[in-house]
């Protein structure tokens, strides 16, 4: 999750902290639509699996204690 916080923070420059892990990303505008296919496959690196944008919602990456669930835990994969 640290490198997922940190390229958070490399495209939001005027953020002085790590985002929380409940802190909700997109209404805080910290990943916008311009960025959100680059975290995608950001999220897909990590987990070691493609992420099928037919089977998500936007919910599933609102916070990053969500992402971690539903992306990079080991049974994520099991239709979290």
């Amino acid at each position: 999750m640290k490198q997922i916080a940190e390229w958070i923070r490399t495209k939001n420059p005027e953020l002085d902290r790590e985002p929380g892990l409940q802190e909700d990303l997109i209404e805080a505008r910290l990943i916008d639509s311009l960025d959100f296919l680059e975290f995608i496959y950001l999220l897909e690196s990590f987990s070691g699996r493609p992420i099928d944008l037919g089977e998500v919602s936007v919910d599933d990456f609102r916070t990053l204690e969500r992402i971690e669930h539903r992306f990079l835990t080991p049974a994520a994969g099991a239709g979290s």
